[in-house]
C-alpha cells in the first residue's frame, strides 16, 4: 500500500465529524463533502459542526470542505462514506465519476432501504466496486466519546490486510485504539443487527424492564446474531470479539445510543412517527429491523430470530409493545 494516499469523508452527522477529528490527527490535508452550503459555510467561519459534536473545534487549515460530491471523489484515494444509510442511496446517485479505482470505506450502521443491501453489496453491485476495495469500520464506539478525547476501539474489516492497515493508522491516536480483521460480511451484518437488539433493549426500558432483563436480553442477542450472521456468511469467528459483542453491548447499554433512545421512546409509548419526528437523528435500526426480518425469511431454513421478529412486529405490525415484549420474555433462554 503505496504511502500519502488522499483521503476524502462524505457527510456531516456527528459520526462523520468524529472522522474528520480522528483524520485531523494525523493527516495535513483531507477532502469533505457537505451537502449543504449552509453547513459548509458556517464550519468554514465558526470551525464547528453547528448541529453535531458543536464542543468540537474543526482544524480548518487542514480541510478542503466542498459541496460538489464529484470534486471530492475526484481529488480523494480513500473514499469514508459516513452518510446514513437512509439517505446514502440518494447521495450515491449523484457521483458520475468512476469509483472503482478508489478504495471505499463504509462507516455507515445499516442497510441502504431502496436496494435492501447492505453498504459494501450495494457499492458492489451498483457502483462496480470490487469487494477486496471496500472497508468497514466496526466498533465500540460513539462519536460522541471520541469528540470528547476518551479512549475508544475501531476495528478495520477488509479482505485486503494491507488497505485495513492504511486506513487505521490513518485513524489511530492517543484515544484511538485500531486494529485490523478480514469479516467484512460479518462485520457489516454485525453493525446492522446491533441496531435492533438497541431498540429492543430501549422498548424494554421504556416498558419498565430493568437490568435483569435487559442482561438476559443481551445475552440471547449476542447468540442471535451468531445464528444469523453464520446462516448468511458461514465462517469462523468468534462472536464474542469486541467487533461482535463489545459493539452490541455499547449500542444496547450507552446513553448515547440513539437506538436505544429511539426504543425507550416507543416502549414509552410513542409512535414510531413521533419518536422520529422527536429524536432529529436517525436510528438505523428501524429500517434493519425490516430488512434483517426480510434477509432471515428468505433463507431456506432461517435462524431463530425471536428479538429481532419481536421488534419488526412493534415496528413494521404496529403490535403493542406490552404484549410483544411479553411474550418475548418468555421465549428467551
Amino acid at each position: 500500500m503505496s504511502k500519502g494516499l488522499k483521503y476524502g469523508v462524505f457527510g456531516n452527522g456527528s459520526w462523520a465529524t468524529a472522522i474528520i477529528k480522528m483524520l485531523c490527527e494525523n493527516l495535513d490535508n483531507i477532502e469533505w463533502y457537505i451537502r449543504t452550503a449552509q453547513s459548509l459555510e458556517y464550519i468554514q467561519k465558526e470551525r464547528h459542526n453547528p448541529s453535531y459534536l458543536s464542543s468540537v473545534e474543526l482544524d480548518i487549515n487542514k480541510l478542503n470542505l466542498s459541496c460538489d460530491i464529484n470534486a471530492v471523489v475526484k481529488n480523494s484515494d480513500v473514499l469514508i462514506f459516513a452518510i446514513p444509510s437512509a439517505f446514502i442511496y440518494q447521495q450515491l446517485k449523484q457521483i458520475s465519476v468512476d469509483i472503482s479505482t478508489k478504495i471505499i470505506v463504509s462507516a455507515v450502521k445499516g442497510i441502504v432501504p431502496e436496494s435492501g443491501l447492505l453498504v459494501a453489496d450495494h457499492f458492489c453491485r451498483s457502483h462496480n466496486v470490487s469487494i477486496s476495495k471496500i472497508a468497514v469500520i466496526g466498533g465500540p464506539y460513539h462519536a460522541e466519546e471520541v469528540a470528547l478525547e476518551r479512549l475508544s476501539y475501531i476495528t478495520i474489516a477488509s479482505n485486503d490486510t494491507e488497505a485495513a492497515k492504511e486506513v487505521a493508522s490513518s485513524l489511530s491516536s492517543h484515544y484511538i485504539k485500531t486494529r485490523v480483521h478480514d469479516d467484512i460480511i460479518g462485520a457489516e451484518h454485525a453493525a446492522m443487527l446491533k441496531n435492533i437488539y438497541a431498540i429492543a433493549a430501549g422498548i424494554s426500558h421504556g416498558l419498565g424492564y430493568g437490568d435483569n432483563f435487559q442482561s438476559v436480553l443481551m445475552s440471547n442477542a449476542i447468540r442471535e446474531m451468531k445464528r444469523f450472521i453464520k446462516k448468511v456468511y458461514k465462517m469462523k469467528r468468534k462472536i464474542n470479539e469486541t467487533l461482535y459483542l463489545g459493539d452490541l453491548l455499547v449500542t444496547g447499554y450507552s446513553t448515547f445510543s440513539r437506538n436505544r433512545m429511539f426504543g425507550n421512546m416507543i416502549g414509552k409509548g410513542y409512535t414510531v412517527k413521533s419518536a422520529q419526528m422527536e429524536m432529529n437523528m436517525i436510528a438505523e435500526g428501524y429500517y434493519a429491523a425490516k430488512s434483517a426480518f426480510q434477509i432471515n425469511i428468505n433463507h431456506d431454513s432461517p435462524a431463530r430470530t425471536p428479538i429481532i421478529n419481536a421488534v419488526y412486529d412493534v415496528l413494521y405490525n404496529h403490535k403493542n409493545p406490552k404484549q410483544v415484549f411479553k411474550n418475548l420474555a418468555e421465549a428467551l433462554d
